[in-house]
């Protein structure tokens, strides 16, 4: 039920506008089109000191693709219809709209009101085809290549294509965070379980409609090599060419420019063999990493760690659920635990790294979902301290009876935490405020009650069976909103990173 339509929220001048900043910010910087409609001041009071004045369009244009205010009642159709086009076209983004209060009450004449029509969808623009041939020289000349899914390819609905060229051309890949699904987790080419090493050792990469920015590493040593080719298609030329110099730039819709692939490589009969070295290599690297996270995922020690946790959400949890994620490492374990197997069902902290979105985001696919796809369930996990920026959104989702299952891994703290002896210990010394560590929070803080107290259901777990116990009645409940507090060892981390200076960044 993906549109690839614009959102669209209405605010408040002043703080209103200023709060809605944030979202404008993290829309632009994902890639999502949005059109913020926000009311200002009066125009005949500027510079006055009116109610909440603000400089709302000039502050927009940092944040936003297009920043503006229609020069009269007459033109807002038509300055409606290009924010629509430009949140879009080309990448898409926010847009920002300001009317100012005196527009409200104005009368005009209905014939001088320049109505247009609305914009026509996004066009499809492909590569020359000298850059698909050369693109498929150079992968069908690598040693060890490597296909990136990036969100952009999500957008681009260019899933049935991009399954087509993997399982055509033999190759592995590795999905970005929010385009996990375009081709299943389970699929047996997705490498994501040796995702260092794929990246490392890598000679040609394709990206398709992801960025060589934060997420990447930028694309530089010493998580690529030096010298790797990389094969760059996106539908924005001012991303070519960014951080690493492409051997082979294909400017062009995702999906579009997949199907330019295919028709070359059914040419070439091109097809990577799935019995050479590299491949070897990556799945016994695979064979390792999930075997080690498979052994902290069995570990019967109380309190749980966070593999043990996401271990038995992912038996339990419907295949086809929209999963929104966000938090320190719960964000990070569970998309190395947590499956997609189809496309754009996962939301999280994205390319703006943003907290405090999951809540915000889980309501508004349920609210889609409720009318688009009726039964379908969305499970938002937070760690501790991101439930703490949009908790009480839990009203929202119960005045709406929106059936959201959220978990809280609780950890008592931000990355690591303290349990309640330790706590008690720590306050001997003096003020929490100058003796407790500034990412410690309460120990054992019954988040579940905030959902009680609203009419929904919450459960306090500590053990596996107790997780389980919650999960399978928050699953058999299709009517109400739940929560289940998750006490885990405030200690429990990532399992250990070969570039543990790199461990805190959305891979």
């Amino acid at each position: 039920f993906f549109s690839s339509r614009p959102g669209v929220c209405l605010v408040v001048s002043g703080p209103g506008f200023l709060h809605a900043l944030g979202g404008m910010a993290n829309a632009t910087i994902n890639c999502w089109p949005l059109i913020v409609i926000g009311g200002s001041s009066d125009r005949n009071q500027e510079t006055m000191g009116a109610f909440q004045e603000f400089p709302q369009v000039e502050a927009g244009r940092l944040y936003n693709k297009l920043s503006v205010r229609p020069s009269s009642v007459e033109v807002i159709p038509a300055v409606i219809e290009k924010a629509v086009r430009t949140s879009i076209y080309g990448r898409p983004g926010s847009c920002y709209i300001d009317i100012p209060g005196d527009f409200v009450n104005l009368q005009v004449n209905k014939s001088s009101v320049k109505y247009v029509e609305c914009c026509l969808p996004p066009p499809i623009s492909m590569a020359e085809h000298s850059a698909i041939s050369k693109a498929a020289s150079i992968l069908a000349l690598s040693k060890q290549p490597l296909l990136i899914i990036g969100k952009g390819a999500a957008y681009s609905h260019a899933e049935n294509n991009i399954r087509k060229l993997v399982d055509l051309c033999g190759l592995p890949f590795l999905p970005t965070p929010m385009a996990k699904g375009v081709v299943p987790d389970d699929h047996p080419n997705c490498v994501a379980a040796a995702r260092s090493m794929a990246l490392q050792h890598a000679d040609v990469i394709i990206l398709l409609g992801a960025r060589l920015n934060w997420i990447l590493h930028f694309g530089l040593p010493p998580r690529f090599q030096q010298d790797v080719k990389v094969i760059q298609i996106d539908i924005c030329a001012e991303e070519l060419g960014n951080n690493v110099r492409p051997a082979a730039i294909l400017l062009g819709d995702i999906n579009a420019v997949t199907k330019q692939l295919l028709e070359e490589f059914s040419k070439r009969s091109f097809k990577y063999p799935s019995n050479s070295e590299w491949w070897k290599r990556l799945r016994v690297k695979m064979k390792n990493n999930e075997e080690r996270s498979k052994g902290l995922a069995l570990q019967k020690s109380l309190p749980m760690n966070y593999y043990t946790v996401f271990h038995h959400i992912r038996e339990l949890i419907p295949k086809d659920c929209i999963l929104v994620s966000e938090g320190a490492n719960t964000m990070d374990i569970g998309r190395t635990m947590l499956p997609n197997y189809y496309p754009r069902q996962r939301l999280d902290a994205g390319t703006f790294g943003t907290m405090g979105v999951g809540l915000g985001f889980a309501i508004a696919a349920a609210m889609v979902a409720k009318d688009r796809a009726p039964g379908k369930r969305v499970i938002c996990i937070e760690g501790d301290s991101a439930f703490g920026f949009s908790g009480m959104e839990v009203e929202t989702i119960c005045r709406y009876n929106l059936p959201i299952l959220i978990i809280v891994v609780n950890n008592n703290g931000i990355y690591t935490g303290l349990d309640a002896n330790s706590w008690k210990e720590m306050l001997k010394l003096g003020n929490p405020a100058t003796c407790v560590p500034p990412v410690s929070l309460l120990p054992n803080s019954h988040y579940e009650e905030i959902m009680s107290t609203f009419g929904g259901k919450g459960y306090f777990v500590k053990t596996p069976e107790e997780l389980k116990n919650a999960l399978k009645a928050s699953m058999t409940d299709k009517e109400t909103p739940c929560l289940i507090n998750v006490m885990i060892d405030p200690q429990s981390e990532r399992k250990k990173q070969e570039f543990p200076w790199l461990t805190r960044s959305n891979l």
